[in-house]
């Protein structure tokens, strides 16, 4: 056989694996091929009551007219609806699985939704029920299962479906990387939140991250701003100063404080492409603000 047949074998052959291993990862659920149909629960005495629906972001107003706009401000990508109904009992299940792309913005939906108080479950990466209502976090999807006329067994009930779908998406993830920066001492548990877009209220802060804390029986809040260089940090540090120049700007070591008539005392610093500060420490303790500083910093260094 000739080189050149050879050669047009082998890129034959190579195109044929190529594409028996993307029509497997579709089959598998993996990668950006997963259909949100696919993750659909399938249980012995339930039934789909009619096709399920889907929504995009040009069409989600249609579905939560009034909740839209903070789904797509985490830039989500499709929603799918379905309602299951059991045979027996007639018990009535809706469910939503949300779409948002990547992780962190799942993540976000999320932590904008829960509250710390809630009652947290063990199932995805985590989730919480109250009242017939089971919303849980799973990778890149935000889960939400309503329970009508189930009576005494709808925790159950929400469970069972809530199991089968982490089971069909498979890789539930972990919480976005930042987090672990933040200090343990005085955080309050389920406090994290992402805001993608518009933190703090500026245009111009993306991706930032946040953390309450107690400090006796005082509250205050911790977080991180991620650029996406050293560069678009300190683009985004200088803005935040120019808008606080005329509440009072003090440089301390290593970064400032500045007084401001919401968020109280801030502590503020850069560290490679990460914002840190402290915000809504009161007058008189100031040394929490800038303790909680040096705690941040110090886990960015690690």
């Amino acid at each position: 056989m000739n080189l050149r047949k050879r050669k047009k074998i082998n890129i034959i052959c190579s195109g044929l694996i190529f594409g028996i291993f993307m029509i497997n990862s579709i089959a598998l659920g993996k990668g950006k091929e997963v259909k949100l149909e696919n993750l659909l629960p399938k249980l012995d005495g339930w039934s789909q009551i009619e096709e399920s629906q889907t929504y995009y972001p040009e069409s989600l107003f249609e579905y939560i007219n009034g909740a839209a706009e903070i789904y797509l401000s985490y830039d989500f990508e499709e929603l799918i609806v379905s309602q299951y109904e059991e045979q027996d009992t007639k018990s009535n299940v809706a469910l939503e699985i949300y779409d948002m792309g990547i992780n962190n913005n799942a993540f976000g939906i999320y932590s904008a939704e829960r509250y710390p108080e809630s009652n947290f479950l063990n199932i995805g990466l985590q989730g919480y029920i109250e009242e017939g209502a089971l919303n849980f976090l799973a990778g890149k999807y935000y889960i939400k299962l309503l329970c009508f006329d189930c009576n005494e067994s709808s925790n159950e009930i929400l469970k069972k479906f809530a199991d089968e779908i982490v089971m069909r998406i498979g890789d539930k993830d972990r919480f976005p990387m930042p987090l672990t920066f933040f200090p343990s001492e005085g955080r309050i548990k389920n406090t994290e939140k992402y805001i993608k877009h518009n933190f703090m209220g500026y245009a111009f802060l993306h991706d930032g991250y946040s953390v309450v804390y107690k400090n006796n029986n005082m509250e205050f809040e911790c977080f991180l701003v991620e650029g996406n260089n050293p560069d678009d940090a300190k683009l985004m540090l200088n803005k935040f100063l120019q808008e606080k120049k005329e509440m009072g700007i003090k440089e301390v070591s290593p970064g400032y404080m500045i007084r401001d008539r919401y968020y109280k005392n801030i502590f503020i610093a850069q560290i490679n492409n990460y914002i840190c500060g402290v915000i809504k420490i009161e007058d008189g303790i100031e040394e929490v603000g800038q303790d909680y500083l040096g705690m941040i910093i110090d886990n960015l260094k690690q």
